[in-house]
Formats: structure tokens, C-alpha cells, sequence
């Protein structure tokens, strides 16, 4: 047994050593993006300073638990607050959550972003369905020696984001009258943002967004065999000839402002799904 299985299996022992709680779908919520904590039925939260061997949020807006609980008729866990690059954590550490939220039993993984439009046809305040994604963060959650018990050495990303879920996202929104942009997100290692000329080649190279997560995740999740489903939500415009300053506080400020049409479509979306 590899030593990361042995520290996954550790982990999930202790965490069911405080709830048997097994959960169907997992869900990631990023920058700014924590309100959908609140509509979890009979939530048990398990903060991450509790929990052997996770690393802790040192991110503004990200509270740091795990939360158990119903949602919209399936079982869930939810992750509120991830990990970055930035923060000095290794990709290994990033996606340790990840492969124990699988460990626990659930095979679906609905992913969660802050992000900067580069699409001109893309407006502050927009949700995006991501059907792709660029790794520009030069590093991989599967680089090292592989465990063949939790995923295979060259795992195949075709389809990385679940067509299937993909359509189910589009008819919801559909239905429920939500705007929903479609495209690619870009993962950058950060914590600077982007300048105009980063913004210019990620555009021409096919990105519509930019972020500074997820794809670590993605690729651990179809690595371990998840389906995987993710949203951004556009908090501001990389535009390279129309930039102005930019701030955390107005990129939070934006995803509060929108998060509540995320959180509509992501119950209703999680509803409908089939496991």
C-alpha cells in the first residue's frame, strides 16, 4: 500500500470516527462562493484544523470545513474553502480532499470558481459553464509515483467535464431563466492578476476565463474515475485594451453579488442528476 493511500484511508477513518455520513456528490466553493453552505439540510461541519493530514484556508472567504449534509434530495459534502498553488501548498496537498471526498463515496465532483471573463462576449456578473480547461499552473497533482489502487499512471481526459451533466447544467438554466455562458478556463499559478498582455495570449490560445484553481482538482477527480461538473462565476473583464485596477475585495464583491443565481442553478442541477 503507497503511502498516500495509507494517509487517504487515515484520514477517512477519522472523519468517520465523527460522522457515517456517506455522501453521493461532492462540491468544491470558491472565492466568494460559501452561500450554498447555508441550504445544506441537518449539516454536520467538520472544520479542517480537525481533520488529520488536510491543509488549512488562509484565503479571504473561505471559512475551512467540511460539511455533510442533504441537498435537493441527494447526499452531499461540500468543501467550504479549497486550496491554492499560491499559497505555498504542493499540488498533492491541493487535491488530498479531493481523493477523501472520493474515498467516501461520492463519484461525482461539482466544482466551484471566482474568475476573469476574456471572452468579449462575456459581461461581470455572468455564470459560465466550463466544458474545458487549459493547465498553465506548471505543475501536475499526479506527477510522482502512481498508486494503480486509486487511478491510472495516464489517466485520459477526453470528456474531462461530463457531457452529460454539461446538458443537464444547459436545460436548467434553460428553465429557469439563468444566463449561462459556456467555455474554457484557464488555470494560472497567480496570485498576481493577469497583465493586459497574459490576457491577449490566453485569449488568442482559446481561454474565455481565468482562474487560479480547479484544474488541480479536476484532473485528481478523473484520475480517481468522478464525474465532474464545474461553474465559473465572472467577476471581472480581462480585456486588454478596456482594463481598469482591479481588487480582491471587488472580485469577492462580485461573486456575493452573484452567487445566489449559482446557488439556484447548482440545487437544481444537483437535483436532476442521476447516481
Amino acid at each position: 500500500m503507497s503511502e498516500l493511500r495509507k494517509t487517504i484511508e487515515g484520514t477517512v477513518k477519522a472523519i468517520r470516527e465523527i460522522t457515517d455520513f456517506e455522501p453521493q456528490v461532492g462540491i468544491i466553493l470558491g472565492t466568494g462562493l460559501g452561500q450554498l453552505a447555508g441550504e445544506i439540510e441537518k449539516a454536520k461541519r467538520i472544520p479542517y484544523g480537525e481533520i488529520p493530514h488536510f491543509p488549512l484556508s488562509t484565503v479571504e472567504s473561505h471559512e475551512g470545513r467540511l460539511i455533510f449534509g442533504h441537498l435537493s434530495g441527494k447526499r452531499i459534502v461540500a468543501m467550504q474553502g479549497r486550496f491554492h498553488y499560491y499559497e505555498g501548498y504542493s499540488m498533492n496537498e491541493i487535491v488530498f480532499p479531493v481523493r477523501v471526498v472520493k474515498s467516501l463515496g461520492a463519484n461525482v465532483l461539482v466544482v466551484s470558481n471566482a474568475s476573469g471573463g476574456m471572452n468579449p462576449l462575456f459581461k461581470s456578473g455572468d455564470l459560465m459553464l466550463i466544458n474545458d480547461h487549459i493547465n498553465f499552473q506548471g505543475d501536475n497533482p499526479l506527477r510522482g509515483t502512481n498508486d494503480d489502487s486509486i487511478g491510472p499512471r495516464f489517466p485520459d481526459m477526453f470528456q474531462c467535464y461530463d457531457p452529460q451533466l454539461l446538458a443537464i447544467a444547459e436545460e436548467t438554466a434553460l428553465e429557469e431563466r439563468i444566463p449561462l455562458r459556456k467555455g474554457v478556463y484557464v488555470a494560472l499559478a497567480g496570485p498576481n492578476l493577469e497583465t493586459a498582455a497574459e490576457y491577449r495570449m490566453l485569449r488568442i490560445l482559446g481561454g474565455d476565463v481565468v482562474g487560479m484553481s480547479t484544474v488541480p482538482e479536476v484532473i485528481a477527480a478523473r484520475h480517481m474515475g468522478m464525474r465532474v461538473l464545474g461553474f465559473s462565476v465572472i467577476t471581472d473583464m480581462g480585456l486588454p485594451d478596456a482594463m481598469g485596477p482591479m481588487s480582491l475585495e471587488r472580485i469577492i464583491a462580485m461573486a456575493e453579488k452573484t452567487e445566489p443565481k449559482l446557488t439556484r442553478l447548482m440545487e437544481k442541477v444537483i437535483g436532476k442528476m442521476k447516481i
